[in-house]
């Protein structure tokens, strides 16, 4: 898989992820919440090395 379809694939994660984590947050469930958070950093890393790399 290229870089440019990587970027496409980890921006999208990054959006779903954001939605579930405002969605999560909004419901109360703060371990929801924190764990999407933590995907959400994870593929901004991601996608960061696969930017610069």
């Amino acid at each position: 898989m290229n870089a440019r379809r990587l970027r496409v694939l980890y921006a999208g994660g990054i959006a779903l992820n954001t939605i579930a984590l405002v969605a999560a947050a909004a419901e109360g469930a703060t371990l929801y919440a924190a764990t999407f958070g933590l995907v959400i950093v994870y593929l901004g890393v991601r996608y960061w090395m696969v930017s610069n790399g």
